[in-house]
């Protein structure tokens, strides 16, 4: 039924466009718009994310060159750059971020028995941030030292499926633990950090939120030990301890019963020293969580790498934020694309075939046919070197 459709088409179908719809009219984006619409836009980026253009002049040119499709690829104004450029620097961003957060729950809906190495029934998270470098000529309004601007990404990542739940879109100048406070804590949940996040004050909150977290002490860390439990040194595992903060600012700050574990990791020589405020799970299990956390690690090389988001269509705060919610709707859209469609591929290999063949008049599943996947085992073993717990 796709004959004559070009895979471009085939797969904006896996969109719900009225949801998109309904976005646009909450943020009034098609307001007096007679030409190149929210939509228009949506698509003219989503083509650039998928084949890797590199500006605006690329993205007119290529579309351009395929004028005669492009109606059928529902696209309905005019492309040009200079169109582009005007809806990025104008148009709300939070309808993109918004319709990104209905992609969002369809892809978790989809990955919600995911296995993710390690056997939990509760909804893990992984929270950190990546820094994109940028000219502090042109992101002014992103300086965070003398002579430098920059931008970060403050990702919560869904362990299952590797689902960005919550992104949020910062100047280089706020700091990681700051990006706590927008978090909306889910009851009965794990969230995993690294020890850039130790705030007891906002850790405190999870405990009161009845949510868990996991992060690394620091080393200047007083306390006092409560309560010392059995470990199985053979697992790596070396004590379980319930302490008490003993700080002047932290005893206040985190009043109740703390989580100490330490570990061993005999691979890489490394003792390392974990806090929770969940005293159920086995000490291992703690341990097995937060070496889960580098999946949001291999999420930033992925869309860094994959992705066009490392330079900018656009200068204003407001293109940066719709080219990196767009950039994470495609992302998304790969991920269910290749859930739905049960591919074997992983998501690079399916974004390269979907972008080589993104003008073909043929069904979707055909660019997959032939697909051999002998190079994976290649890709996987150089992945396992980032699976450590630095």
């Amino acid at each position: 039924m796709n004959e004559g459709r070009t895979v471009f088409s085939q797969l904006m179908d896996f969109l719900p466009l009225h949801r998109f719809r309904h976005c646009v009219e909450r943020y009034g984006g098609d307001y007096k718009i007679q030409s190149f619409t929210c939509l228009d836009q949506f698509l003219c980026l989503a083509f650039a994310q998928l084949t890797s253009q590199e500006g605006l002049r690329n993205i007119e040119a290529c579309l351009r060159a395929h004028r005669p499709k492009l109606y059928h690829m529902g696209f309905r104004g005019q492309v040009s750059r200079s169109n582009l450029a005007y809806a990025n620097a104008h148009r709300d961003w939070r309808i993109f971020a918004e319709f990104a957060q209905v992609l969002i729950a369809l892809a978790r809906d989809l990955y919600r028995d995911e296995p993710f190495g390690v056997d939990l029934s509760a909804t893990v998270y992984a929270f950190d941030s990546t820094t994109i470098d940028l000219c502090l000529s042109l992101f002014p309004w992103a300086q965070f030292r003398r002579r430098k601007s920059a931008v970060k990404l403050h990702t919560l990542l869904d362990l299952r499926g590797s689902i960005p739940t919550s992104v949020y879109v910062t100047g280089g100048q706020v700091h990681d633990v700051n990006a706590l406070d927008q978090l909306q804590l889910q009851v009965g949940a794990f969230y995993v950090m690294d020890r850039g996040y130790v705030d007891f004050a906002r850790l405190y909150l999870f405990t009161q939120a009845c949510a868990f977290f996991i992060t690394r002490a620091k080393k200047n860390l007083r306390f006092y030990l409560r309560t010392a439990r059995p470990v199985d040194r053979a697992t790596g595992v070396r004590c379980d301890q319930s302490i008490r903060l003993t700080g002047i600012r932290t005893a206040q700050r985190y009043p109740d019963l703390l989580r100490r574990i330490t570990y061993y990791d005999a691979e890489k020589d490394l003792r390392l020293t974990f806090l929770s405020n969940n005293f159920l799970l086995p000490a291992l299990t703690i341990a097995q969580l937060y070496r889960a956390r580098w999946k949001v690690e291999l999420f930033f090389r992925w869309i860094k790498q994959h992705l066009h988001i490392r330079a900018f269509y656009g200068t204003s705060e407001n293109a940066v934020k719709i080219q990196v919610w767009v950039a994470l709707s495609v992302y998304v859209l790969i991920a269910i694309v290749k859930k739905q469609l049960g591919l074997e591929p992983s998501l690079h290999q399916i974004h390269q075939i979907l972008g080589a063949t993104i003008f073909e008049k043929t069904p979707i599943l055909e660019g997959f046919l032939n697909f051999s996947n002998t190079s994976s085992l290649e890709e996987a073993c150089m992945q396992l070197n980032l699976f450590n717990l630095h």
